[in-house]
């Protein structure tokens, strides 16, 4: 690898202004990308936010069953229904109307103490039924609005009150930036905290630091490229300290052993070293289920495995830390009420969400239920009365502390909700 970079190609690689990044064109392909954002004046006041995307269109029909709606959602599922609890049933009745599918055991605990809470019939209210567009909408926070340039969390973090000088202030888990931190404020995108360590070379890290550090020995160095320099190094050497192959979680926190579960194991890492991190999203994949969906074992069973056996080892591993944790699952729409001729499910409109911290009102069921007779879908489809827009922005007024609602969710105007209890210490 050739670091003979001089300090003019430096920033032209980087592509940035006032922002020195790192880029495929400086580091190897297989290191995560870095940016970072001018240094701020103070630490965030409210709690971290974690953000778990299950792209593909997850099936919230048979995640959390509507067993109550009877004939409407057991004839439409021949094959996919959610057996109706009691009688030797292994889903998990939540409220006398819904029941947990019986995969989301493993959060069952969190949602009887309380920390855990369901939102039913929620979404995007664009009816775009293109993952592309549906993504693209969710994570923009402007449903419909296919120019957006920038994401919900990106313009929380902008018009905060509060700045943070970390370079560890949002990160996105994976090779790319999420749409939804997209903005001024430059995230970081790591992989894996082990390829920090440059894996085990450490001829190449220090050929790295040497080039690094010669862009910025000119005469007369611009002082915020100084500042920008110092975060990279930084960023690197907190990085480097934390072993990610020597982090032993709490006890009981059984993460699971793919790249969900190392992403969430490698968040908490982050949250307990007290790195400056407010937020950090994640991604779980392979929800788009047409054919053989299956219920009690398939595809789904096992994506839900995951997904519940990874929120219960990061709510095992934060233990008292998750009182100043909020994090919610959202995906880009649901599936369509009635089973195909594949055994599986279209593409759908209406959804749930996920809400997990010390904040959370749980153990509820929140909806606005419209109910799954014919008369009552949205052509064919479970039709969306809780727009998603309103149950992120009380989590980012009441728990983030940011009011300036109509920054982050432009041209709309949340509902409250009373999902979320507001944070001691932050201003109404």
């Amino acid at each position: 690898m050739n670091f003979s970079l001089n300090r003019r190609e430096f920033l032209q690689a980087a592509g940035m202004v006032g922002v020195v990044g790192a880029s495929r064109n400086l580091f190897p392909r297989w290191m995560p990308r870095l940016a970072f954002r001018s240094p701020g004046q103070a630490d965030a006041p409210g709690d971290v936010l974690v953000c778990v995307f299950l792209r593909g269109g997850m099936d919230g029909l048979s995640a959390v069953a509507p067993y109550s709606e009877g004939a409407h959602y057991y004839d439409a599922r021949p094959t996919l229904a959610v057996p109706e609890p009691g009688r030797g049933s292994p889903s998990l009745d939540l409220d006398g109307r819904f029941a947990f599918h019986p995969a989301l055991a493993p959060l069952w605990e969190i949602y009887g103490q309380g920390d855990l809470a369901v939102v039913h019939a929620t979404g995007s209210v664009d009816p775009s039924r293109s993952h592309f567009d549906a993504m693209h909408f969710m994570e923009a926070g402007t449903p419909g609005v296919k120019t957006a340039n920038t994401g919900w969390i990106g313009r929380h973090l902008q018009s905060a009150a509060w700045q943070n000088d970390s370079p560890f202030r949002a990160i996105g888990m994976g090779a790319m930036v999420p749409t939804s931190l997209r903005g001024p404020i430059s995230p970081l995108s790591i992989r894996s905290i082990a390829d920090f360590h440059f894996k085990g070379r450490e001829d190449e890290l220090r050929r790295l630091q040497s080039s690094l550090a010669a862009l910025y020995t000119v005469e007369a160095p611009q002082a915020v490229l100084e500042q920008q320099a110092s975060l990279v190094f930084d960023a690197i050497q907190t990085l480097q300290s934390l072993d990610s192959t020597g982090y032993r979680p709490a006890p009981g926190a059984d993460y699971p052993e793919d790249e969900f579960g190392l992403g969430l194991r490698q968040i908490a890492q982050l949250i307990k070293a007290d790195v400056g991190l407010e937020v950090a999203c994640i991604d779980l994949g392979g929800w788009d289920t047409h054919e053989n969906q299956g219920t009690l074992e398939g595809e789904f069973n096992q994506l839900l495995s995951t997904l519940a056996q990874g929120l219960s080892a990061f709510y095992q591993d934060l233990g008292e830390r998750m009182q100043g944790i909020s994090l919610v699952t959202m995906s880009e729409f649901g599936r369509r009420v009635e089973e195909n001729a594949s055994q599986g499910t279209d593409h759908g409109h209406g959804n749930i969400m996920f809400l997990m911290g010390g904040g959370v009102k749980g153990g509820q069921v929140f909806t606005r239920w419209p109910g799954l007779a014919p008369s009552a879908l949205d052509d064919g489809d479970l039709a969306i009365t809780t727009d998603y827009r309103d149950v992120l922005a009380e989590i980012v007024a009441l728990r983030l502390g940011n009011p300036a609602l109509d920054q982050v969710f432009p041209a709309y105007t949340p509902t409250p909700l009373g999902l979320v209890e507001a944070r001691k210490g932050l201003s109404s």
